[in-house]
């Protein structure tokens, strides 16, 4: 039977729900689709939602049915907007994106969501390193993903950057994420961006004029084992925006 939803939450009623994190669930199969926060009238304003999204295209096949999604408040009165965040975010790592038709991972996410215990010990206590070879540290917080594979990683950090002829002079380019060495490569030689071929990324993604891309490989242990999962923030100035640093070249 088809459960009915308020037309609007009283305001007594969003007095005391404050701040909270909701979940909008597909009745015909009990599953979440939605994750979301607020206060106010906010768990209600997807209802009318249009376009081409997941969510929308739900939302209108529940609607041809005659049903109404369920609407389940997970946590409220919460203390601020923050904590309703970190919840939001927490839920979506949970199910994953693929269950669920959010578009994006939740608030601060891939610095503070779901993540190996491993990668917290890296993140918080990797040790400070020293670099005496000529490399390039490419940060690629924007791409980075904990469960990434290492494809992934290699076609997130070799590709598409702006650079100059100084580029030649660099050995070996590092993976950064946050400060911390993911990953080191050997690199081989620089080409146009778009010009190689990819596997986990879409051409219109790498092809960029005037950027360019390395082909290489995974550095000897020798190397790695001297960098990955070690700190080069000091390296980094906090306030640089060039996502990348050069380093002995």
């Amino acid at each position: 039977m088809d459960t009915p939803l308020p037309a609007n939450i009283p305001p007594e009623v969003a007095h005391h729900l404050g701040y909270y994190v909701y979940l909008y669930i597909d009745p015909r199969t009990g599953n979440p689709f939605y994750v979301g926060k607020g206060q106010g009238q906010r768990a209600l304003s997807h209802l009318s939602a249009e376009g081409e999204s997941r969510k929308a295209r739900i939302l209108a096949e529940l609607k041809q049915l005659g049903i109404n999604p369920q609407i389940d408040i997970l946590a409220h009165a919460l203390p601020n907007e923050e904590t309703a965040f970190r919840i939001e975010a927490a839920i979506i790592d949970l199910f994953g994106l693929d269950a669920l038709s959010n578009a994006v991972r939740g608030w601060q996410s891939i610095q503070l969501g779901r993540m190996h215990l491993k990668e917290l010990v890296t993140y918080y206590a990797a040790t400070p390193v020293d670099i005496d070879d000529p490399v390039l540290l490419i940060r690629i917080n924007k791409l980075y993903r904990h469960s990434m594979s290492a494809t992934e990683l290699y076609e997130a950090t070799r590709g598409v950057w702006k650079l100059g002829e100084r580029r030649e002079k660099a050995e070996f380019a590092f993976a950064v994420f946050e400060g911390v060495v993911r990953e080191v490569y050997e690199i081989y030689s620089w080409h146009p961006a778009g010009s190689q071929h990819y596997e986990s990324r879409s051409a219109d993604d790498v092809t960029l004029k005037g950027r360019w891309e390395f082909r290489g490989q995974v550095a000897l242990d020798k190397i790695r084992s001297k960098y990955v999962d070690r700190s080069v923030k000091k390296y980094l100035p906090p306030t640089a925006q060039n996502p990348i640093a050069y380093v002995n070249v």
